[in-house]
């Protein structure tokens, strides 16, 4: 009985779902070189393939099957080539550039060819030496004590963290994706907490988290190829490791506006303020100026490589002196 009973309901909802779920509308722009051969080849092949699968011990109809298959598919091949060859015969100066888009394809990687890095390890060296300049070694003591004035780490932080973590984010060292750090969460929260709650409360961020995976891709458009400036490099980090990362992120987001780490006119990462009212204090203040018959221009800096180069010693000095918790100083 329970069984008739779902499977009533189940054809009940099936077809409320069938009368109320529009079509799909089918435009030229589907398949614009689809032609009706095209849909008799493929009932044929169909019919065949279904044939074959009822009645395997048939040689007969599995080559009939794969006969069909590829006249089918051949076919298709035909009609895009035939397709792209009218395109091109009536093509228009407003589709010109359409064609063109379609007939240039992108180009393959470009292998980095630096003079003077003759072999993988030399090669390797020259890209790190651009990319992760050396830097002084810093002076913090091997023993480390926890913080007494530290604020505890909660499951709550934890799953803030891992809600904004994306599940299809390419992992680093770790080949652990985000979406096996939410499952464990969701399963045994308690697992992340034992496991982050002693870095948190020591103020410290082990190396084992700071290893990355670095992917080198070239710059388009670049006349040559034999520096490292025309290449840029994407840094895999270990997830685990960004959990900790984002966690100390919120708590110093909180603490920076009342310890005046930021400009007044900060927008960018910040809650609540992005790019949007940066633009509007902007146009604010030209219309301003300009009612006063005042002539206005705007200067704009893009500073290169800033975050690379921001000195760690000078950073956390900055840091101790607005009174930030010494926990959160790395």
């Amino acid at each position: 009985m329970l069984a008739i009973w779902f499977k009533t309901n189940l054809d009940r909802v099936t077809a409320q779902f069938a009368v109320h779920t529009p079509l799909k509308r089918v435009t030229y722009r589907s398949k614009p070189w689809w032609t009706d051969l095209l849909s008799i080849l493929r009932r044929a092949y169909n019919s065949a393939l279904r044939s074959s699968k009822h009645d395997r011990h048939d040689p007969s109809l599995l080559a009939s099957a794969r006969a069909a298959r590829a006249s089918y598919f051949k076919a298709i091949k035909k009609a895009k080539r035939d397709h792209w060859s009218s395109f091109l015969a009536t093509a228009t100066p407003q589709s010109v550039c359409t064609a063109k888009r379609f007939a240039v394809r992108r180009p393959p990687p470009r292998f980095p060819e630096l003079p003077g890095a003759n072999t993988p390890e030399e090669l390797n060296k020259a890209l790190l030496d651009h990319f992760f300049p050396g830097k002084p070694p810093g002076t913090r003591d091997t023993i480390l004590l926890p913080f007494a004035d530290c604020q505890a780490l909660e499951t709550e932080e934890i799953s803030r963290a891992l809600t904004r973590s994306s599940p299809s984010s390419a992992p680093g060292p770790d080949m652990t994706p985000n979406s096996v750090w939410k499952r464990v969460h969701r399963v045994a929260p308690h697992i992340i907490l034992d496991l982050l709650a002693p870095l948190v409360a020591y103020g410290s961020h082990p190396l084992t988290l700071k290893k990355a995976d670095g992917i080198v891709l070239d710059k388009p458009g670049k006349p040559s190829y034999d520096s490292p400036s025309c290449f840029r490099v994407i840094v895999l980090l270990q997830t685990f490791s960004k959990i900790l990362e984002r966690i100390m992120n919120s708590r110093l987001s909180c603490v920076a506006p009342a310890c005046g780490l930021l400009n007044q006119n900060q927008c960018g990462s910040l809650a609540g303020l992005s790019a949007s009212d940066a633009t509007t204090t902007l146009t604010h203040e030209v219309r301003t100026l300009q009612m006063a018959q005042r002539k206005v221009s705007t200067l704009f800096l893009d500073i290169k490589g800033g975050f690379d180069n921001v000195n760690a010693s000078s950073l956390c000095g900055m840091l101790k002196a607005k009174g930030v918790n010494p926990y959160l100083v790395p």
